[in-house]
């Protein structure tokens, strides 16, 4: 699967809902799935090559050379493709010709990336300036001793992991935030903030003693640099991990559960809020504008100060997905705005905040989403800090080589279209830098009027939507007339986690066509599973912002219309009804869609919820589209391993199946299978065959969680098994209790009122040709 995706991305990193694009607003509203594109900013990608020098701008339009530039050898000129504006080549271009080309004018180099000194460092001849990493750790006490036990040993395991140049802080929080100072290594020394008030960055910074001089030092950097840092924060509060490694092992040894007494019937009183803005405040004074990440990891809901999201009463439960609906959530506004207060100073120093959050009831993740999403964050929710879920996806943060997320600090993106493109916004890990220009849309969709956008924090998969709209509905000169081409260009500079800066420049062009006239080629020019993903973004969005959107019955139309624009058949004729093959998928992705969980909140909590829409707001497409719409595996001694139908008639009683529904996967064994196994064949010497089969969903069980962050949830059920649930609620109910009787034998029911994808498409197919 995710060769195939990376294999349609090729080079660029981009896929489109359309490849070809209608030329008018009026066309492109017809199209029913917006014009949108899903970018990987920084994907890895072997042909991309690294270019030492500063790219060239364009003097009006500010887009970079790139190889679809018009280039006038004999008088060193170009053409910008974007405002056809020509510009003279610096002196240092004077030995190009057609056959002595410069890297970003070969035309199979329609992504490069520049690699840039970094401003602001000390300059240093031998070598680009690297700027170290910072990790500051914000660890909850609220908990029992296991739990604590649990999480001190993989943070303990964390810092052995660190790179040794990396600049480490240590923040623990109860009742109250406690700030070690790790530089302070004769006795512990720790600043304490009460947890019951809001705290000013100027508090913060004026009790940990870094007021006047901390922030004095960080225009320039005076004598008495250390790694390039000229704070005196930094060597208290931040502290080069091979440093400090000694003193946070023997203070995490020393760490106790928080000892504030909690009366019977009550929760613990934990103030997260004010502990994350203690941290941020800190980074702000020592740090600003590098490269850092706050790492929390919380252990229940903050019941205490800013942020709060419920009371300390054990008889109040936590705020559900009613509750919010009904506004029957005292806390939720008031801690989602504290939230954004943080996003916002977060994206302004650049730091990003990684949320790992474990335990039974809800902690708030569904308020600290924004500041997440804005900081361009990890997320991971577990049921423990003992569970695989957490200590392998921790992990997994700061692994080097071939199993590197590749996190980078710092990213800024800029879009340049051709004239009538414009840009509506973007959903994704971003923040909009409110940078106007003559491509910003009247219509907002998320982080939008803007043709820039922040990314504190970006790795490997990180996947962007960026929503276009045409704006030319003048029919005497559509786009396109003169010329035939639109390109869109992608800027985006970074640091990477080597602490280099780079700028990586994608420059992709696509093709107008007049739709009005013929329809065929946009047809072949459209991308199912992008615009499958697009949706299901776009109806995450939609449920969030929008008050009393019924999904369902957005999904349902839009689909509804799709099939009657670009559908073969005639007036009130349902049995005529054909759909080209490039549509052919996308109605079995809207079925699924409309019973994943994206849509179907019920038996969600809150947190939940808004942990799995962060996921697919972030992740590549191919990942997403499985989150959407699983993949299923099948195992059986008389065939090899082979995809099986995402439905109830796959189940057979000797087979297993393997079941990827991106946050868990299901390895699933038929009856007689697991009889088998119980009564222990798979020992024998004679049934060697049997053992294979059992191992082969294992292996290729492991080799999806190689390459995933968050690392999935395992779960090993058998038919008829309490755990069989987690296969049963992903698949198309084509037997339910009503039909039963038709079974084959071995095979399941499913009890369930839904309509299954037969029936729904026999009603899509009625309704998509009435006249």
């Amino acid at each position: 699967m995710s060769e195939m995706g990376a294999d349609q991305e090729g080079i660029d990193g981009v896929r489109m809902t359309w490849n070809v694009w209608p030329r008018t607003k009026v066309e492109a509203s017809k199209c029913v799935i917006p014009i949108a594109a899903a970018i990987s900013p920084i994907r890895s990608h072997p042909d991309i090559p690294t270019l030492p020098y500063a790219p060239l701008r364009c003097k009006t339009c500010i887009s970079l050379l790139n190889s679809f530039c018009r280039v006038d050898f004999a008088a060193k000129i170009w053409i910008c493709p974007f405002c056809f504006q020509r510009n003279h080549f610096p002196h240092h271009y004077s030995m190009i010709s057609e056959s002595n080309l410069p890297g970003e004018l070969y035309p199979q180099y329609t992504t490069v990336e520049y690699s840039l000194s970094n401003p602001g460092m000390v300059p240093d001849a031998a070598a680009p300036q690297s700027i170290p990493p910072v990790f500051v750790f914000v660890l909850d006490t609220c908990m029992i001793e296991e739990e604590l036990g649990y999480v001190k040993s993989e943070l303990k395991r964390a810092i052995g992991l660190l790179p040794e140049n990396a600049l480490v802080g240590f923040v623990s929080f109860g009742t109250q935030v406690q700030v070690h100072e790790l530089g302070f290594s004769e006795i512990s020394k720790v600043y304490v903030f009460r947890g019951s008030k809001e705290i000013s960055k100027d508090q913060v910074l004026e009790q940990l003693g870094l007021g006047g001089a901390g922030r004095r030092a960080v225009g320039g950097y005076p004598k008495g640099v250390q790694n390039g840092f000229a704070s005196s924060g930094v060597t208290r509060f931040l502290l080069p991990a091979s440093d400090c490694e000694y003193t946070l092992n023997s203070l995490l040894d020393e760490l106790q559960t928080d000892q504030w007494p909690v009366q019977p019937g009550h929760r613990a009183s934990r103030c997260t809020g004010v502990a994350l803005s203690v941290a941020a405040g800190l980074l702000g004074a020592c740090l600003p504008g590098t490269g850092a990440r706050i790492l929390a990891l919380v252990g229940g809901p903050c019941t205490e100060g800013p942020g709060t999201i419920v009371s300390k009463d054990l008889s109040d439960p936590v705020r559900s997905h009613k509750d919010l609906d009904k506004d029957a959530a005292p806390y939720f506004k008031k801690a989602v705005q504290f939230y954004e207060n943080i996003a916002k100073q977060l994206v302004s120093q650049g730091h990003v905040l990684d949320l790992f959050a474990s335990a039974l009831d809800q902690v708030g993740v569904a308020e600290m989403k924004v500041v997440v999403e804005r900081t361009g964050g990890l997320v991971v929710l577990a049921e423990s800090f003992g569970h695989s879920v957490f200590k392998d996806s921790f992990k997994r943060i700061f692994e080097e080589g071939e199993q590197s997320l590749g996190l980078s600090f710092n990213g800024t993106l800029e879009i340049n279209c051709s004239k009538d493109i414009k840009i509506q916004g973007i959903i994704g890990p971003c923040t909009s830098l409110e940078k106007k220009g003559p491509s910003v849309a009247d219509t907002v969709i998320g982080e939008g009027s803007t043709t820039s956008w922040k990314m504190c924090g970006l790795d490997k998969n990180t996947c962007l939507t960026i929503f276009f709209d045409i704006s030319s509905s003048d029919r005497s000169n559509p786009p396109g007339t003169s010329n035939p081409q639109l390109y869109l260009q992608f800027i985006v500079s970074y640091q990477n986690p080597e602490g280099q800066t780079r700028l990586r420049v994608t420059t992709v062009t696509r093709r107008w066509v007049d739709s009005a006239i013929s329809s065929e080629e946009l047809i072949q020019g459209f991308d199912q599973e992008t615009a499958a993903v697009v949706m299901a973004r776009l109806t995450s969005l939609k449920m969030e912002t929008e008050e009393g959107f019924d999904a369902t019955r957005w999904l349902d139309r839009s689909l509804i219309r799709l099939c009657s624009k670009f559908g073969d058949y005639r007036k009130d004729d349902p049995q005529s009804f054909t759909l080209n093959p490039c549509f052919s998928l996308f109605p079995q992705f809207m079925f699924n869609l409309r019973r994943s969980q994206f849509v179907q909140v019920f038996n969600n909590s809150p947190d939940e919820t808004a942990y799995f829409r962060m996921l697919l707001n972030r992740e590549n497409v191919p990942n997403s589209a499985v989150m959407i719409q699983p993949s299923l595996i099948s195992y059986s001694f008389n065939s090899l391993p082979a995809p099986a139908l995402l439905d109830v008639a796959s189940i057979a009683a000797d087979r297993i199946l393997l079941l990827d529904s991106y946050f868990s996967l299901v390895i699933f064994h038929g009856m007689t299978i697991a009889q088998w196994r119980n009564m222990g064949y798979q020992n024998q010497q004679e049934h060697q065959a049997f053992a294979q089969l059992l191992q082969a969903p294992q292996d290729d069980a492991k080799l999806i969680i190689h390459d995933r962050f968050p690392v999935p949830r395992v779960v090993v059920c058998d038919q008829h098994g309490s755990q069989a649930r987690f296969l049963l609620a992903k698949l198309n109910p084509s037997a339910t209790y009503n039909n039963a009787n038709e079974m084959a034998t071995g095979s399941d029911v499913i009890f369930t009122d839904d309509v299954s994808l037969q029936v729904f498409f026999e009603h899509l197919q009625r309704l998509a040709v009435q006249s």
